[in-house]
């Protein structure tokens, strides 16, 4: 291990990869203080920009985005009530009390030192975690590896929205159909490509990520906001306040932040939960956690509301690695984006690529550090001033969107028909989203669509095309009871309503 972190220190401390984590955590901290925009959106505009780059550099470069979107969420959330991603939510509860109070400043402070700690502890668990999985990992075979997918597309699903368990399995269903555009892997034959050869090499991955996400964004804030020119909510900057804590103020978020942190990383370990998830449940269980007295504080500015969520969803950003760089498998739709883009840098992340491809694996863990002390010194200072982005017009913001997506694509591929395509599914996935269909499911199936299939294929060959894999191995039959479970407890829960 020791070696592990020396190597990763190296190769996350070269002057490149330094000016990429930085250049990532201000990115991510401006888009994730937009509100309507988030990770994904922010990754899917990084990913031509990636191309032609070192993997280790250009993953650091999108972990950078991911947890300082996360970081940078809580401004918008504090200042002005609009969570500027789903994981900063739970922020708002306590965060924007704060700031009607005259303690705006406090409570971006709060934010901030939470953030760095929830994400700093979590680091550490991944340090510890991450090898310790990929040694164990190795036990696994090519069924096990197709029922820790369904697992996970299941698991994403059920963990959707309340009621879009439906939704979220027909959006899944989508991605693998997606997925099986192009030649077959095995025989060469193509399939679906209706007669067009430029459909002949599947969808690309980018294609799919900027439409569904970037472009799909962009034209939903056309279709929502009247007036594409207003901007965010007045506020005055200069009324921030004072951004030291008391002594009180330190020992509540002392108390709150190591139970926060592990919380947040166990949930964010497990497919398909998330920082939202992990911020949510992390305020309620905090709830109960204090005493009378700071209970009935909660919901008009408590420290401890405010500490709990933000140490949650960045400890959650760290442990969402845990499962990617050491299974493979994405445990929610921005770690789908980033696995999307490490395919397309030739590595396969997995059980093996702490061996085969160490300075990534250790690079990825190193630089999130060195990215949590970063945020801090780019936030606290610079609160004032990056705040006024939230000023910034809608009708400056789409075009600058627009432009990039489409330019990102015609320059990966010099073809007029991934343009024309790409504006299709945009088209469709904000039909998609008006009627409230979850996105998260469709990128996941979409990256997981091929390995699936080739696992599925090879557990037929051993298994003389019988579906007896799924229970002839322990290991097997458990992950596949898993994945029943949850189907079951979906259903059960439907019924019951």
């Amino acid at each position: 291990m020791i070696e592990g972190i020396l190597l990763g220190l190296k190769t996350a401390l070269s002057f490149t990869n330094l000016f990429m984590v930085m250049m990532g955590c201000f990115i991510g901290t401006v888009i994730g203080m937009l509100p309507g925009l988030g990770p994904m959106t922010a990754i899917a505009l990084m990913i031509p920009i990636t191309y032609g780059f070192d993997p280790a550099t250009g993953l650091i470069l999108m972990a950078g985005v991911y947890y300082g979107a996360v970081f940078g969420g809580s401004t918008s959330s504090i200042l002005i009530n609009a969570p500027g991603i789903p994981g900063t939510v739970a922020t708002t509860f306590d965060g924007y009390p704060m700031a009607q109070q005259g303690k705006a400043g406090k409570a971006l402070a709060i934010a901030a030192y939470s953030s760095f700690a929830g994400g700093t502890i979590a680091t550490i668990f991944l340090l510890i975690a991450a090898p310790m999985l990929s040694k164990v990992s190795l036990a696994f075979r090519s069924p096990d590896y197709f029922a820790l997918m369904v697992l996970g597309l299941t698991a994403v699903s059920a963990f959707s929205a309340k009621g879009q368990f439906l939704k979220a399995i027909m959006m899944a269903v989508l991605g693998l159909m997606l997925a099986t555009v192009g030649q077959d892997s095995l025989s060469d034959i193509p399939r679906f490509i209706f007669n067009s050869m430029s459909l002949a090499d599947g969808i690309s991955f980018i294609l799919i990520a900027m439409a569904m996400f970037a472009m799909s964004e962009a034209l939903m804030i056309i279709f929502r906001d009247k007036d594409p020119s207003k901007t965010s909510k007045a506020i005055s900057f200069s009324k921030l306040g004072s951004i030291r804590l008391d002594k009180e103020e330190r020992n509540k978020m002392l108390k709150t932040i190591p139970r926060s942190s592990v919380i947040g990383f166990l949930i964010g370990v497990l497919p398909g939960a998330g920082a939202t998830i992990a911020s949510f449940l992390a305020y309620g269980m905090e709830r109960n956690f204090v005493n009378k007295e700071e209970k009935e504080k909660f919901g008009k500015g408590s420290v401890h509301g405010l500490a709990a969520p933000e140490t949650a969803n960045n400890a959650a950003c760290s442990g969402a690695f845990v499962p990617l760089l050491t299974l493979g498998i994405p445990g929610s739709g921005t770690t789908a984006v980033m696995l999307g883009a490490l395919l397309s840098f030739g590595i396969q992340p997995g059980p093996r690529l702490y061996m085969t491809n160490p300075e990534v694996f250790w690079s990825v863990i190193m630089s999130m550090y060195i990215g949590m002390v970063i945020l801090l010194i780019l936030n606290l200072p610079l609160i004032p001033y990056i705040a006024r982005l939230l000023a910034v017009p809608r009708n400056y913001l789409v075009p600058l969107i627009l432009f990039f997506s489409i330019a990102g694509i015609y320059l990966m591929s010099f073809n007029t028909f991934d343009i024309f395509l790409m504006i299709g599914l945009a088209v469709l996935a904000c039909f998609l989203r008006l009627y409230n269909f979850p996105m998260p499911p469709l990128i996941l199936a979409f990256v997981l669509g091929g390995m699936m299939e080739e696992n599925l294929r090879r557990s037929l060959l051993i298994s003389d095309g019988s579906f007896n894999f799924l229970w002839d191995r322990p290991l097997t039959a458990i992950i596949f009871s898993g994945t029943i479970l949850l189907v079951s407890w979906q259903m059960y829960k439907s019924f019951k309503k």
